[in-house]
């Protein structure tokens, strides 16, 4: 893994395993990018990467197709205990009152959130997202080898920035030099209209097909 003059490496080995993680904060970022390599030898265990953070969450919000899902920090029911593993997208965001975070990811959609109380009566909500397994049923050759992944924590993030902070971990932006600027076919003046998609028409007419959807949960609103 490359690594930039203002990032920290960390190796850890385990079992038969070894990890090489590259923390990285670029100057003027907010997020904090987390390159993980993997060398997996294991059998009958489950690799999870572990945010404990300071925040008291009632919810947090995961990424769906076109949209994001509630789910409840607590286990006050059967049901909310036995959701040990969840899926998501790009991202997972905790937010409290005034204030929230985002962890995004460029490849991984299984987590877990749990909340526990601290001896100094705060509150410890722990994201921990899902990276490798090694099942002896069906495969018992499943994610053995060599991996990398890459994950950005977003601290101060509204639900806004998870969205924009995961597509910018998916589709990191790619300059090209030519001879002129070259105006959109389609633009949007509002942060939470996300397009998906562009394409020709099948017909042939030329027309232009756009794809987008409204990635705040704020709802229609009326110009």
């Amino acid at each position: 893994m490359a690594e930039a003059d203002n990032s920290v490496r960390i190796v850890r080995s385990f079992g038969a395993s070894r990890v090489t993680q590259v923390l990285s904060l670029a100057p003027g970022e907010r997020r904090l990018l987390i390159d993980t390599e993997v060398d997996w030898h294991e059998t009958e265990k489950f690799l999870k990467l572990a945010f404990p953070l300071d925040v008291h969450a009632e919810r947090y919000a995961s990424e769906t197709q076109f949209g994001h899902f509630h789910r409840p920090t607590h286990t006050n029911t059967s049901w909310e205990a036995a959701k040990f593993e969840a899926c998501n997208h790009r991202f997972v965001h905790l937010e409290e009152p005034g204030w929230g975070v985002a962890v995004v990811n460029d490849s991984t959609y299984g987590h877990d959130v749990t909340r526990t109380v601290r001896s100094d009566s705060g509150t410890t909500t722990t994201v921990r997202v899902s990276l490798l397994r090694a099942p002896r049923f069906p495969d018992p050759e499943t994610d053995q080898g060599v991996h990398r992944f890459r994950h950005a924590l977003v601290p101060g993030a509204g639900i806004g920035d998870a969205v924009r902070e995961g597509w910018r971990i998916n589709l990191p932006e790619r300059r090209v030099e030519g001879a002129r600027e070259v105006a959109p076919l389609v633009s949007v003046n509002r942060d939470a209209v996300v397009v998906t998609a562009v394409k020709l028409a099948d017909d042939g007419s030329g027309d232009v097909v756009v794809r987008f959807h409204e990635a705040h949960g704020d709802g229609p609103r009326r110009p």
